[in-house]
């Protein structure tokens, strides 16, 4: 576990919903350390937030690091986005961190925006605390926001502190452990003051009660406490150490971090609280020297820079390392963020967060080993689910290479974005987050790489089948100067059940057409469907080959191949087509609260409700299981959201073909919207 001048550095991971103050508090952090001279706000003067697409959002759209000591200890503070549009990149941080602070909004009507983000960390069993921020604009004590947040997290809430308040205005704190209060100062430390009777009272409750949660996990406490013992301030926080360390409590703190109220009161328990290197190490199933890899990035004439922790042992520049799969690389260069901005080094120390150049071959989420030992984690790390789509294309038809190689370095940088090439439709579809991570990532292809792109809704992968058996023949006949063309063929086609696919098979008798030219003719029908009565591929359907006619001379593989293309292309158009949509099964989970919304919402895009039940493990949240046709989904999750505050989140896969009904399916057959969704 953390122990002051342990040697080994920190890694504090800052989370929570989008609004809430992270990168406020990180900068708060640095000031209160005397790692910068002032403190800007987001989208100002601030250490984070650096990237013109981020300040023109004031937010964070990646993850900033910043470094600083403290009291002899060194820190590495990683800020992760809030919103869940960009938060692909803390699926990698955060198997890595020793501690993640989940920063909170003191309304308690806000509490429930961080479920996803305690139920993340308890599955990555990460050690957490929560930050209340804002404190000076909440009114009142912290009771209602205490049991808003209970049930978000799986982990008891332990209230390390408790608030002074004057006039409805908290003006300062009563730590738990230490038994003292403190008054806020701005711009200074807080002041320790004496404790009045009437919060004496408050202070003796709320520490009894924080005891009894601790004594919970330890029987000599619970031992202590029924014998109306006072345990030792040492013991106390023993416990407090040891609880945190195993994932068994979530301490919450409060305080302003534009203000700097409580600051150095949170790195004071970061220094003797927080859990060693040693420890995330171990959750992640590494030992021996290495270095996790949890981000990687292009930085021009620099080549790929590899962002990630020295979990064991000591890293030098210029050192070769054993990737995981077994690729060797060397160091390139080397940055520690031991400050704020970060500085060039000739080696890192155990626990540092660093920056290794040319690193050609690191993916996030790769081990890195100093031993030539190649490593991997326990438990893989993987990205989020993708839930926008949009096709792109290079504006000018020259730029299509440096399109392609501009999509695959920014897909390397974040794993949430997915680049595929559609088989059927020949699309090049990039996946994300939302709308606004595709719109970033189309920024940073024109500023970066000084590409522009083209981009649009993804077609849909309709398909065509048959109400009605037809037999169709197909005559292929052409003289020329010397040997002519000649292939006949007579089809049947028929119908098959939905799903059932295609199926080729001849009755031919005496011979009228040879056996080595029928794989032609059901090479010429296999042609045929690939663009049907209305251009999309046919699926479900019967051939069966029975009769036709053949020259001695003139007939050829070439010619019934065409006879058998022929034949099916008229008989697909005689035989009653119609088209099919892909159908996609979808796992909403969302607050209970918009159940009902959600499902209105569906049944309006022609969705199907199979049903809904409790999300197993999540208070007050749903699972609602439906079926959708691919064609609406494109945008859903952008209304999902904004029925959900942000939350709702879902997992789609193909299902079924089904038919399409009649005035959408004329739509398409005519090129009209819906032919793109």
């Amino acid at each position: 576990m953390g122990r002051p001048g342990s040697g080994a550095a920190r890694a504090i991971a800052l989370v929570g919903a989008a609004g809430a103050g992270k990168t406020t508090l990180m900068e708060a952090m640095l000031f209160a350390a005397g790692a910068i001279p002032r403190q800007g706000e987001v989208g100002a003067a601030s250490v984070g937030d650096a990237s013109p697409e981020a300040r023109s959002r004031g937010q964070s759209i990646e993850f900033n690091v910043a470094g600083f000591e403290f009291m002899g200890d060194r820190y590495a503070v990683i800020d992760c986005p809030g919103s869940p549009e960009f938060a692909g990149t803390e699926d990698y941080v955060l198997p890595a961190v020793d501690l993640a602070i989940i920063v909170a909004d003191p309304n308690p009507t806000r509490a429930h925006l961080l479920q996803p983000i305690f139920k993340e960390l308890e599955a990555r069993r990460t050690p957490h605390a929560v930050f209340v921020n804002k404190i000076d604009q909440a009114r009142g004590g912290l009771d209602e926001l205490m049991a808003a947040l209970a049930p978000a997290s799986g982990n008891r809430l332990v209230a390390r502190q408790i608030p002074l308040v004057d006039k409805e205005h908290v003006t300062g704190f009563v730590d738990l452990a230490l038994e003292r209060a403190f008054v806020y100062r701005p711009g200074q430390p807080s002041q320790q003051v004496d404790l009045s009777d009437d919060v004496l009272a408050l202070e003796a409750d709320a520490r009894f009660h924080m005891l009894e949660q601790l004594a919970d996990f330890d029987d000599e406490l619970m031992e202590q406490l029924l014998s109306d013992l006072s345990p030792s301030q040492d013991a106390v926080f023993a416990d407090l150490v040891a609880d945190l360390a195993q994932g068994l409590i979530t301490p919450v703190f409060f305080g302003s971090a534009l203000n700097g109220f409580g600051i150095r009161r949170l790195l004071k328990a970061l220094r003797h609280e927080t859990p060693d290197v040693v420890a995330a190490a171990a959750r992640m199933g590494l030992d021996g020297p290495c270095s996790y890899i949890f981000k990687t990035s292009y930085a021009g004439q620099a080549g790929k820079i590899a962002y990630g922790r020295v979990m064991q042992g000591e890293l030098a520049d210029g050192q070769e390392l054993t990737l995981s799969g077994g690729d060797k690389a060397r160091a390139g260069g080397l940055t520690t963020f031991s400050s704020p901005n970060g500085k060039k080094a000739d080696r890192a120390g155990e626990g540092e967060v660093v920056a290794i150049g040319k690193l050609e071959a690191a993916m996030p989420g790769m081990v890195a080993s100093m031993d030539g030992k190649a490593r991997s984690l326990a438990e893989p790390a993987f990205p989020p689910a993708t839930l926008y789509s949009m096709s792109i294309s290079a504006k000018d038809r020259k730029d299509d290479v440096r399109l392609s190689a501009a999509l695959n370095k920014l897909a390397e940088e974040d794993p949430a974005i997915v680049i595929a090439q559609d088989p059927v439709t020949q699309e090049t579809i990039v996946s994300g987050r939302g709308e606004a991570h595709l719109q970033v990532l189309l920024e940073r292809l024109k500023r970066r790489f000084g590409v522009e792109a083209a981009t649009g809704r993804p077609k849909v992968s309709y398909q065509e089948s048959l109400r009605k058996p037809v037999t169709q023949r197909g005559r292929h006949k052409k003289q020329t100067g010397g040997h002519g063309q000649f292939g006949d063929v007579v089809l049947e086609i028929k119908p098959r059940a939905r799903g059932e696919g295609f199926s080729f098979s001849q009755k031919i008798t005496g011979g009228v057409v040879p056996k080595q030219w029928i794989p032609s003719v059901e090479q010429g029908v296999r042609d045929a469907m690939e663009r049907g009565a209305f251009g999309f591929p046919v699926t479900d359907v019967e051939v069966v080959l029975v009769d036709g006619s053949y020259h001695s001379v003139d007939s050829s593989e070439m010619s019934f191949r065409a006879a058998g293309r022929l034949a099916m292309s008229e008989g697909l158009r005689a035989a009653a087509p119609y088209l099919l949509e892909p159908v996609e099964k979808l796992i909403i989970h969302a607050p209970q609260a918009s159940t009902s919304k959600i499902t209105q919402a569906v049944s309006a895009r022609r969705g199907q409700i199979l049903g809904f039940s409790p999300r197993e493990g999540w208070s007050g949240w749903d699972e609602i299981e439906v079926c959708l046709p691919r064609a609406e989904r494109q945008d859903l999750i952008q209304e999902l959201r904004g029925l959900t505050q942000g939350l709702g989140e879902f997992t789609a896969e193909f299902d079924h073909m089904a038919e399409l009904p009649g005035k959408l399916a004329e739509q398409v057959t005519k090129g009209g919207e819906q032919h793109v969704a």
